[in-house]
């Protein structure tokens, strides 16, 4: 039987694990997780016509928005995930300084932000198995289902040899739902 979440539990975050957390969540649940996490770096991947300004406590140094839409093949209209978006979230990622979390967001906290966090663990974890960071991200939301051309973008990127992707596929779909809850995962993994 399944049991609903509560409102007031499903807005609460989870503690930092270390300050080298990266929290995922979706656009409601951002201000929200910048204070309850003490969040310094902010990732948004977001469509361009979407205005998100940066929470008060996040330098604009320390926000990058990467305008694209959810879509893994052209669409006439919308912005397709690129090379350019995944090398600055890649050079993002490496550049945080790991004195407090990364908050990485879009709209629903689903596909492009769990992407985005899939990508970013596997760039902070050069010798850490592909497999087990998708399982981690997978363990730590049931919902998660990264956008495939972002994984497949960042896996030629960072030299993978297509295992982001078989990574991501073997985790499968996950749990359908309008909005993720906010989860937190270390940046650092074991290797």
């Amino acid at each position: 039987m399944d049991t609903l979440t509560s409102p007031i539990e499903r807005t609460r975050v989870p503690p930092a694990l270390t300050p080298e957390t990266i929290y995922v969540a979706p656009l409601s649940l951002v201000e929200t997780t910048v204070v309850g996490a003490r969040v310094s770096h902010l990732v948004t991947l977001i469509n361009g016509e979407m205005p998100i300004t940066t929470p008060p406590g996040i330098g604009p140094d320390r926000h990058l928005r990467l305008a694209m839409n959810d879509i893994c093949e052209p669409q006439e209209g919308l912005v397709l995930p690129c090379e350019t978006h995944v090398e600055d979230l890649i050079r993002f990622a490496l550049d945080w300084d790991r004195g407090a979390p990364l908050l990485i967001h879009c709209w629903a906290g689903i596909s492009r932000s769990t992407a985005a966090a899939f990508i970013s663990l596997c760039a902070l974890n050069p010798g850490a198995d592909e497999y087990a960071l998708a399982q981690a991200l997978r363990h730590a939301s049931p919902t998660a289902y990264p956008n495939r051309r972002l994984v497949a973008l960042a896996d030629r990127a960072l030299a993978r040899n297509g295992r982001m992707s078989h990574a991501v596929e073997q985790i499968g779909r996950g749990q359908l739902a309008d909005e993720a809850d906010v989860f937190a995962l270390p940046a650092l993994q074991a290797a």
